[in-house]
């Protein structure tokens, strides 16, 4: 095999996504051969004695497992807690868990879709932002935002010093009537749909409250297009192979970056309006201009009228 970064290969091997593995890096807790790995190190997996936290990596055999687990609230989303608190893995039967990592993250508070995998690069794809997956999600808000709050959420916010990316939110359609005390037993609240490019931590919530409407309930329903609104609560599935290959046709390449000084030109540029038609000038005009007597109109022959049934041009009656 060909020296790889080390990132990759423990993505591959189903240890970490990228990111997580980078963090791993960073607090001193991979090794190749026995010296600290850095960011940006390459490895050959096959011959290079790699390890985190002093157990050695092996590369990954047989097929890939992918599954799709509906969180409650109140489970951490990762594969262990040091607090020791229900994580996503006290859902997924023993025999699975092997390699097993979620695919991005989900609050502690919030419930919903999310996926377990042992396909390191799968979940570099979906969950990174620069690939142009999406999450879509049910909020339940205090009150109702007026439209000029929803504009502003719309267009980003400002959080930890960066700017979020633009997000799609609109009112969810009211469901069927149920018994009261339901999710559509709304009171003084209302639900909307809003979905993200780019998650960042307890970002909904946030955006809610910066305009006086705090977020009373939040669920993920969608993950791009996987969705089963028929998933219970704490119940996991596998993937069939079908929603697999979707998910990685969506997310193979990453997705460019709009300018926004490019943006912000073409919408400052006034619009170019095409030079009205020059009226051709009638040719008497031209002649006057010339100095030439204008022609005379042909005077158009006289239309006879048509000829009555039975009677010849020219042969009336006579009187």
């Amino acid at each position: 095999m060909t020296q790889e970064r080390i990132q990759r290969i423990l993505a591959r091997a189903g240890i970490a996504s990228r990111r997580k593995a980078e963090e791993l890096i960073r607090e001193g807790r991979v090794t190749v051969n026995g010296q600290p790995a850095g960011i940006g190190d390459k490895a050959d997996a096959a011959k290079d004695a790699i390890k985190v936290d002093g157990k050695r990596v092996q590369p990954h055999e047989g097929p890939h497992r992918y599954l799709l687990l509906n969180k409650p609230r109140g489970v951490m989303s990762t594969a262990s807690d040091p607090q020791e608190r229900q994580t996503v893995m006290d859902f997924v039967p023993p025999a699975l868990r092997k390699a097993l990592v979620p695919v991005g993250r989900l609050d502690f508070d919030s419930e919903g879709l999310i996926l377990l995998t042992d396909d390191g690069d799968f979940a570099q794809h979906v969950a990174h932002p620069r690939y142009g997956g999406t999450k879509t999600y049910e909020v339940k808000v205090k009150g109702e935002p007026s439209e000029a709050e929803l504009d502003r959420l719309r267009e980003g916010i400002v959080l930890d010093g960066e700017r979020t990316a633009p997000a799609r939110i609109a009112r969810r359609a009211r469901g069927p009537q149920r018994r009261r005390g339901s999710d559509d037993d709304e009171g003084h609240n209302t639900w909307w749909v809003v979905e993200l490019t780019q998650g960042r931590t307890r970002q909904i919530r946030e955006m809610f409250l910066r305009v006086g409407h705090p977020v009373q309930k939040l669920r993920r329903v969608a993950i791009g297009p996987l969705r089963d609104p028929h998933l219970p609560v704490g119940a996991v599935r596998e993937l069939s192979e079908r929603e697999v290959e979707t998910l990685r046709r969506i997310t193979a390449r990453p997705k460019k970056k709009k300018d926004p000084q490019q943006q912000a030109s073409r919408q400052a540029a006034p619009e170019r309006k095409s030079a009205p038609a020059k009226k051709k000038k009638p040719l008497s005009v031209k002649r006057a201009a010339q100095g030439e007597p204008p022609k005379k109109a042909k005077s158009s022959p006289a239309k006879r009228s048509p000829a009555k049934k039975g009677v010849r041009p020219g042969r009336g009656r006579r009187p």
